[in-house]
C-alpha cells in the first residue's frame, strides 16, 4: 500500500467543494440505533452506525476534525488506512479538503463515535477514479471513527475570518459594539513573521483595533478565551497592505494574517434611553438581578466631572450616602436613567450630554461652575435602594389610591409643560388598576373613573409629544369603556386628523355632534377637518388631472 496516498482528498477531477454546493450538505439531523442504517441527503450516501458516540453535539463547516478510517471498494480491497499508519488523519469540515461524501457524513457524528459509510462514485471520485488504486465509477466504503474537532468558526459567514478556539471561556457572555475590551494579541504573516503584538491593548469593540478582523472576533467571545484567527486580506489591510511604522512590521498587499486573540476581560457600556445617548460603563459589577425602579429610594455616592477632569460635584461618603428618589427630578435626568439601569454595590461611569445635564444655561454647582451645553460624567456607586410599590404588592384600597394619587402627580407635570414625564405618571396610575377582577362594585366604580381620566390625559399628553397613533390607542380603550364619551372622540378625532385617516376623523366629529351638539371644541374641529378634506380632495383632483394629461399625451 502506498503510504502517501493521503486519503480521501478528491483529486483534480473538479471533485473538490465549490462555495455554490455548501448547502448540499447541512441540516440533516441523523439520530441512528447501533446497527441500523440510514441514507443521507438524497445523493445515494448510507450511514450505518457501528458504535454511538457522546453527547449529541455534532461538528460544523470550518472545524477542525480528527479522525481513523480505512477505506475498501465494495468486494473488500483495503486502498488506504490511517489505523494501519498508526496517524489519525486531520482536515477542515465542509472546506472541499476531502471527497463530498466525507464532508457530507462526518458533519452527523457524534465524538467517539463510529460508522460504516456507503459513497457513491458521485460524492468520491467520479468517472476518472483515483488511480492505480480506486477504479472509475467505484462506490467506496469508509469505515470511520470521529476522535475529536476542535471548532473552528466562520465568523462573517464569507470565509473571511476562521476563528479556532485554543482555550474556551468562562460564562457565556459576549462584549456588544459600545463596550471596551481588554485583550492581548500577536498577528503574524503566513510565514511566522510578526506584524503587530500586545500585552494588553484596551479598545472599544465598535471603533476596532488593528484591522477590523480584531472587532468582528471579539464580539464572538467570551471573557478569558484565546483563539487563533485565520485572516483574510478583507478583514486584514486589503489590496494595500500596511507600510512599517516604528515597532509595527509591513503587511504585504493581499496577506493573510494568523492572529492570536485572548479577550482578558471588558467593561460592559450600556446606551441609555430612547435616543441612546447616556452611556454607562461599568467599573464594578452589581449584586444579583435587581434594579431600583421608578420611585425607588436610593442611596449613591457620586462624583461629578466636566470632560476635561474638573470635579463641579461630589455627594455621599461611606457614612452617609447621597439619598433620593428616582423619578422626582431630585437629581438631573441623566442620572435618574443611569440608577435605573444599575444593581446594588455596581460602581459606574456615566457620560450625560447636556440635554440630559444642565442644558443650554451655566449651572454652579459646590465646587466649580458647568459651562453651558456641557457633556459631565459621573462616577456613581449604587449602595443600595429600595424599590417602590408595585400593583401586586398592594391591596385594591391601596391600587386605587396609589392610582390617584399618580394621576394628581401627572396633572401637576402636565400644567408644568412636561408631557413626557406626565404620561409616564398617567400610564403607571392606569397599571395600578390594570386588573379589577377582585374589586368591589364600589372599588370597580372607582376604577372605571380612574381608568378614564388617566388614558384620556395620556392622550392629551400623546397628542402633545405628536405620538399620534398612541393618543388614538388611548381614547379607544376609553370608548371601550365609555361609548359617549366625547373628550375621548375629540381627542381621538385630532389624532385622526394627524394620520390623515379623515374618513375615520368625519365619523367621530359626527359622533360627538349627536352627543353634545352644542360642544364649541369639538365643531372648531370639525371645521379643520372640512378645510382639510377640502384640501386633500384639491390635491386628488390635481394628481389626476396631471396622471390623465400624461396618459393623452
Amino acid at each position: 500500500m502506498d503510504e502517501d496516498f493521503e486519503m480521501p482528498p478528491a483529486g483534480a477531477d473538479g471533485m473538490m467543494m465549490g462555495d455554490d454546493e455548501m448547502g448540499d450538505f447541512g441540516g440533516d439531523d441523523v439520530v441512528m440505533k447501533v446497527g441500523e442504517e440510514k441514507e443521507i441527503g438524497k445523493q445515494g450516501l448510507k450511514k450505518k452506525l457501528l458504535k454511538d458516540g457522546e453527547g449529541w453535539e455534532t461538528p460544523e463547516v470550518g472545524d477542525e476534525v480528527e479522525v481513523h478510517y480505512t477505506g475498501t471498494l465494495l468486494d473488500g480491497t483495503k486502498f488506504d488506512s490511517s489505523r494501519d499508519r498508526g496517524t489519525p488523519f486531520k482536515f477542515k469540515l465542509g472546506q472541499g479538503q476531502v471527497i463530498k461524501g466525507w464532508d457530507q457524513g462526518i458533519k452527523t457524528m457524534k465524538k467517539g463515535e463510529n460508522a460504516l459509510f456507503t459513497i457513491p462514485p458521485e460524492l468520491a471520485y467520479g468517472e476518472s477514479g483515483s488511480p492505480p488504486t480506486i477504479p472509475p465509477n467505484a462506490t467506496l466504503q469508509f469505515d470511520v471513527e470521529l476522535l475529536s474537532w476542535t471548532s473552528v468558526k466562520d465568523i462573517c459567514k464569507d470565509g473571511g475570518i476562521f476563528k479556532k478556539i485554543l482555550k474556551e471561556g468562562e460564562k457565556w457572555e459576549n462584549p456588544k459594539d459600545p463596550d471596551e475590551v481588554l485583550v492581548k494579541y500577536e498577528a503574524r504573516l503566513e510565514d511566522g513573521t510578526v506584524v503587530s503584538k500586545s500585552e494588553g491593548v484596551e479598545f472599544t469593540v465598535k471603533d476596532g483595533y488593528f484591522c477590523p478582523a480584531l472587532a468582528k472576533a471579539v464580539k464572538t467571545m467570551k471573557k478569558a478565551e484565546k483563539v487563533l484567527l485565520t485572516v483574510k486580506p478583507q478583514y486584514g489591510f486589503g489590496e494595500k497592505g500596511r507600510p512599517a511604522a516604528g515597532e509595527e512590521g509591513a503587511v504585504p498587499p493581499n496577506a493573510t494574517l494568523l492572529i492570536d486573540l485572548e479577550l482578558i476581560s471588558w467593561k460592559t457600556v450600556t446606551e441609555i434611553g430612547d435616543d441612546k445617548k447616556i452611556l454607562k460603563k461599568v467599573l464594578k459589577e452589581g449584586e444579583g438581578y435587581e434594579r431600583p425602579n421608578e420611585g425607588a429610594v436610593v442611596k449613591v455616592k457620586i462624583t461629578g466631572k466636566l470632560q476635561d477632569g474638573t470635579v463641579f460635584s461630589k455627594e455621599g461618603n461611606d457614612e452617609e450616602p447621597f439619598e433620593f428618589k428616582t423619578d422626582e427630578e431630585q437629581v438631573i435626568d441623566g442620572l435618574d436613567h443611569a440608577v435605573l439601569n444599575m444593581k446594588k454595590g455596581e460602581v459606574a461611569l456615566v457620560t450625560i450630554p447636556p440635554e440630559y445635564a444642565f442644558g443650554s444655561t451655566e449651572s454652579k454647582q459646590d465646587l466649580a461652575v458647568v459651562p453651558p451645553n456641557s457633556t459631565v460624567i459621573y462616577e456613581v456607586e449604587l449602595v443600595s435602594f429600595v424599590k417602590d410599590k408595585e400593583s401586586w404588592d398592594l391591596n385594591n384600597e391601596e391600587k386605587i389610591e396609589a392610582a390617584g394619587k399618580k394621576k394628581e402627580e401627572g396633572n401637576a407635570l402636565f400644567k408644568s409643560g412636561n408631557y413626557a414625564k406626565a404620561s409616564k405618571r398617567y400610564e403607571k396610575a392606569a397599571k395600578f388598576i390594570e386588573y379589577d377582577s377582585s374589586f368591589s362594585e364600589e372599588e370597580k366604580k372607582q376604577s372605571k373613573q380612574l381608568k378614564i381620566s388617566c388614558n384620556l390625559n395620556n392622550a392629551a399628553c400623546k397628542l402633545k409629544l405628536k405620538d399620534y397613533k398612541q393618543a388614538e390607542k388611548l381614547c379607544t380603550k376609553v370608548l371601550e369603556l365609555d361609548s359617549q364619551n366625547v373628550k375621548a372622540l375629540y381627542r381621538r378625532v385630532q389624532a385622526y386628523i394627524q394620520l390623515a385617516d379623515l374618513d375615520l376623523a368625519e365619523a367621530d366629529v359626527k359622533k360627538a355632534l349627536e352627543i353634545d351638539p352644542d360642544n364649541r371644541d369639538v365643531k372648531l374641529e370639525y371645521k379643520t377637518l372640512k378645510e382639510k378634506i377640502k384640501e386633500y380632495n384639491k390635491k386628488d383632483a390635481k394628481f389626476y388631472s396631471n396622471m390623465f394629461a400624461k396618459m393623452t399625451k
